[in-house]
């Protein structure tokens, strides 16, 4: 189908190409875009006069069409938006609309075609296109005479995005931003492209145009076939194949083939971090002691760290990077990338002990809470590549700014740490990165590493000051429900494991920011939130993302309300986005106001996870933390709905796989839950050597795992009265080569008499405590370990019971970290 939609495409634009019949004058002042705005009604002309006033002083607007006073010539529609992006094209001469049944319903009764232009505020080249061609006056009086244009911010509407997205890889082979799409007025596409220069924009809008006037029924026999094509494409399978026990190490397989063991990775250039990738290989290799799969992800953790796509300076990561070591980046930072690395980087450095690991998490969460933190607790979405009208200028250094900046021994360090060179490795400046490792660096020198990264913080905070005073990229400040629900997770994660107090405190504060503000009602969440505005109805990723951040929010504090809140999430989702006929969930709530080719289902895994693998994770959590069955049911119906998808090709899917991961084996990590959230278990290891100054952990530590029940259950004591009882049980899983356990010490039981059972019973109830010491083996001592080990994984057997029934006993996992040296 694609093949003959492509041609079709090609057909059509040669024939836009060729001029055939077009007779518009792209220069008709009678038709200029300023006649066009100036026509608005009275009570709109009020509503954007109000809208424009309300910016205040200091406001600027994104326009070269400007008053003698700097008043903007031109305010369209957009003005009254809540999205950055679209605010940024409010005084383009364009007559914009925002998405809605307005703008189609007056396509239809002048039965214009629909021009679609999809970006968002950061995009470079969506910023190229504004400049080309939307604020030229002549395209914008084409557009405005024979066109209804509609701007979408995709970050706020990917599920519009989606659909037009589909249409264009299928006619293009290609797709990317700015989105370009003419469609009819049924909102079914006719052309679509990317970027064009201004001259082919303009001969593509004429020749549609006139194809529109000429020959609209053949326009619209294609428009049609196209959107049968898209929604073809869309169409989640329901085959319900069975996702076999080996279907993640097929996936594994599959990443691992396909990464690049020179340079870190997933292909060629450009690389994104690919971070759901990443995350199932650390996922394997904690449950499964993949080696194979630590060695990729952590190869390429390092990589990109050491690479110019991490801002060296004032740290968190650029988009991706436009070469293949990492070096090149194209400059922008995103919300959600910051999350998903800060969790990747904490994940790794728990399975590794590699302090430099767990120094990137933490300044990539702190580059969050300083410079993508709003006033009110919630989280900006982004920042621009582009400062002065060049891309990546606010990053970039000579080396007289470093000599100025620092002193001469400090600058020398940093010349040569950071490869600075007169020449530069970007448009004459240096994009600072870390070519060498830094063990290597500082032994040269004679440093420890320790001692290096002092050194380095030192003179990043110097430079981080001084680059504070440079002209800024652009902040798309809207505040997201999901992105911010994923960085909330993060922040709780980190929390206890970096010993952040501060970072639990944010998460909480941005959580109680998004139930305060963006929740109109009980189970519905809006999607964005700016200058103290909740708009946009949330999607399926907002309710799913929320609900993993609250969930976090409970594993981090044992606080009730943040589950409550994870399983209204949750029971939201499922009662808005299931499909009841094919199975599965779907992007977006359905309306029969605004046409739309098709209702997508978002499940193929990307630079983030999919809104069905985040629905399925959240599913999967309440699972194991609530007695509620119809999270596990549901669970399943929406694997069934994917199955025949994800056995095609497995590694497309690394987010939902690790979601099943969960689904069925349980959770990672020293809190675990059994009994359906009963009882609650968390472990940690206490130093009890803290004079040791030996990498990683040395000496010996204590292990505590705490045990919280639920009113009106216990577990066996550890020596039931009853020998056909399970009685709790803590031993060490399998035979750490440097560690030993000490017998554990476990609490005295409580006797009980249950109605059910003549005999009384030795159980625990309420808060327990287990407690055992742990010391490296002697031999170990006299050698170091090459790699030391960063966690312990420990089994607690038990058996849970009620007053009225005793479930199967289970044995969780705890794999508990090391205290951080």
């Amino acid at each position: 189908m694609s093949r003959v939609l492509v041609g079709l495409s090609l057909l059509l634009y040669l024939t836009i190409a060729e001029g055939g019949g077009v007779g518009a004058e792209v220069h008709d002042r009678a038709h200029a875009a300023e006649d066009v705005l100036a026509a608005y009604p009275p009570e709109l002309q009020r509503r954007l006069a109000a809208a424009l006033a309300a910016k205040g002083p200091d406001y600027r607007p994104r326009t070269e069409h400007l008053l003698p006073d700097g008043q903007p010539r031109y305010t369209n529609r957009l003005i009254l938006e809540d999205s950055p992006y679209l605010i940024q094209h409010a005084h383009n001469p364009v007559d914009w609309y925002p998405w809605g049944p307005e703008a189609f319903e007056r396509a239809r009764r002048e039965n214009k075609p629909v021009f679609l232009s999809i970006g968002y505020s950061t995009c470079h080249w969506c910023h190229v296109m504004e400049r080309e061609s939307f604020e030229d006056s002549a395209i914008a009086a084409l557009l405005n005479r024979h066109f209804v244009a509609i701007k979408v911010d995709r970050e706020v509407r990917p599920d519009i995005d989606q659909v037009y997205m589909t249409a264009v890889q299928l006619l293009t082979g290609t797709g990317g931003w700015p989105m370009s799409s003419v469609l009819t007025p049924q909102g079914e596409t006719i052309v679509a492209g990317t970027y064009f220069p201004p001259d082919d924009f303009s001969a593509l809008l004429q020749g549609i145009n006139a194809q529109w006037q000429e020959q609209p029924e053949q326009v619209r026999a294609r428009a049609a076939e196209i959107a049968r094509a898209v929604a073809e494409a869309l169409a989640a399978e329901a085959q319900a194949a069975e996702l076999r026990d080996r279907i993640v190490d097929q996936a594994v397989a599959g990443l691992l083939e396909r990464h690049d063991e020179l340079q870190g990775g997933f292909g060629d250039a450009p690389k994104f971090p690919q971070q759901p990738r990443l995350a199932l290989l650390l996922d394997q290799a904690l449950r499964r002691d993949d080696q194979a799969a630590l060695t990729a992800a952590v190869f390429t953790l390092q990589s990109m760290a050491r690479g110019g796509i991490h801002d060296q300076v004032g740290g968190g990561f650029h988009r991706y990077a436009i070469d293949n070591d990492w070096l090149v980046p194209h400059f922008e930072k995103m919300l959600y990338d910051q999350a998903q690395l800060a969790h990747l980087y904490l994940a790794a450095w728990r399975l590794t002990g590699d302090p430099e690991l767990a120094r990137v998490a933490r300044r990539t969460l702190d580059f969050v809470l300083r410079d993508l933190t709003s006033p009110a607790g919630g989280f900006y979405s982004a920042t621009d590549a582009e400062s002065e009208g060049e891309e990546g200028r606010f990053f970039l250094w000579t080396p007289d700014e470093l000599r100025s900046v620092l002193s001469s021994e400090d600058a020398e360090l940093a010349i040569a740490l950071y490869a600075v060179t007169e020449s530069g490795n970007f448009e004459g400046r240096n994009i600072l990165h870390l070519p060498s490792a830094p063990e290597s660096f500082a032994a040269a020198r004679g440093l420890t590493p320790a001692e290096l990264w002092e050194r380095l913080d030192a003179i990043n905070q110097r430079l981080y000051r001084h680059r504070e005073e440079r002209p800024h990229p652009h902040r798309d400040e809207k505040i997201l429900t999901a992105w911010n629900g994923m960085m909330i997770t993060a922040l709780a994660e980190a929390a206890d494991a970096l010993d952040e107090p501060r970072y639990l405190s944010a998460a909480e504060r941005a959580a109680e920011l998004l139930w305060g503000e963006l929740r109109p009602a009980p189970g519905r969440i809006n999607r964005v939130y700016l200058d103290g505005r909740a708009t946009q109805p949330g999607l399926l990723e907002d309710y799913a993302f929320l609900g993993q951040a609250m969930g976090a929010l409970y594993d981090a504090t044992g606080e009730q309300r943040w589950l409550t809140r994870a399983r209204e999430m949750a029971d939201a989702l499922w009662e808005r986005f299931a499909d009841p006929i094919a199975g599965g969930l779907f992007m977006g709530e359905a309306t029969e106001e605004t046409p739309l080719m098709a209702r997508p289902k978002d499940v193929t895994d990307g630079v983030m996870p999919s809104a069905t693998s985040a629905a399925l994770q959240l599913l999967a959590e309440l699972t194991r933390r609530t007695d509620e069955l119809d999270y596990e049911r549901h669970a399943t119906g929406l694997l069934a709905s994917t199955s025949g998808r994800v056995t095609q090709a497995p590694s497309a899917f690394p987010a939902l796989l690790a979601a099943l991961n969960l689904l069925r084996d349980g959770d990672t990590g020293p809190v675990q839950y059994a009994a359906r959230g009963a009882v609650r278990a968390e472990a940690r290891i206490s130093d009890r050597n803290s004079d040791s100054s030996s990498p990683g952990y040395d000496g010996s530590g204590n292990l505590v795992i705490d045990l919280t029940l639920r009113p009106g259950w216990h577990v066996n004591a550890h020596r039931p009265l009853q020998d056909a009882l399970i009685g709790t049980t803590l031993r060490m899983r399998g035979d750490p080569a440097d560690w030993r356990m000490a017998t554990p010490t476990y609490p005295t039981p409580e006797i009980l008499r249950l109605g059910f059972q003549r005999e009384p019973l030795a159980v625990y109830q309420g808060r327990v405590r287990i407690e055992a010491t742990l010391e490296e083996k002697p031999q170990q001592r006299a050698v170091p370990s090459e790699a030391p080990s960063a966690w312990l994984p420990f089994e607690l057997r038990l058996q849970a019971c009620s007053d009225a029934i005793c479930l199967a006993p289970e044995t969780l996992v705890l794999q508990v970290p090391l205290p951080a040296r």
